[in-house]
């Protein structure tokens, strides 16, 4: 990864997979994320991180809530993020306790995102780098990222980017001077 963040190890991706796990558990139960105390935790795991949760069931995509700017030590952030995917996702209904012990969590840490440079659509396009780099497109108030993850579905550097432009909400032609592109790198894990 190109930021000043490590690597974790095994045991510290597993224990945030145990977080994320407790909070949807803890969630079904109470309504409420757990609340997670970061002195409790390893330095890395109280480092300031942005993280998304991605939960799926049956390889189907059934919530992903994350943030893209870090906030709070990462810990914090999974427990939250786990919570609100399982139970926020405008997209899905809660998730129900018959789906829980069916459902698989992929967490992905975040680097800090940089504004990529570039004069046109083909500058963009040939700047991107496929398989590495998470997008966020602004336009004016429309906003939207894919994980580097998305890279599985659409390799291709021109879907890629027309579908972020559909998920910020502009047509997949849109073209405009104003338009905005960042990049970050994550570091992707999963059950």
């Amino acid at each position: 990864m190109t930021s000043e963040f490590t690597t974790l190890s095994d045991q510290d991706r597993a224990r945030l997979l145990d977080v994320a796990n407790r909070s949807i558990d803890y969630g079904l139960s109470t309504h409420e994320s757990l609340e997670v105390n970061p002195q409790d935790y390893p330095e890395a795991l109280r480092a300031i991180r942005a993280s998304f949760v991605t939960l799926k069931l049956a390889d189907q995509l059934r919530g992903c809530i994350g943030h893209l700017d870090a906030m709070q030590p990462v810990v914090c952030d999974v427990a939250g993020n786990a919570y609100a995917a399982a139970f926020r996702d405008p997209r899905f209904p809660p998730l129900s306790p018959s789906e829980r012990d069916q459902v698989a969590i992929h967490l992905s840490l975040l680097t800090p995102s940089v504004a990529i440079e570039f004069d046109s659509e083909a500058d963009l396009l040939a700047k991107i780098r496929p398989g590495k780099d998470g997008l966020i497109l602004i336009e004016g108030r429309r906003r939207g990222t894919f994980l580097p993850s998305v890279w599985e579905s659409l390799p291709n550097p021109r879907d890629f980017v027309d579908q972020l432009k559909l998920k910020a909400g502009l047509p997949s032609n849109y073209w405009s001077d104003s338009l905005e592109v960042m990049r970050y790198e994550s570091e992707s894990f999963a059950e």
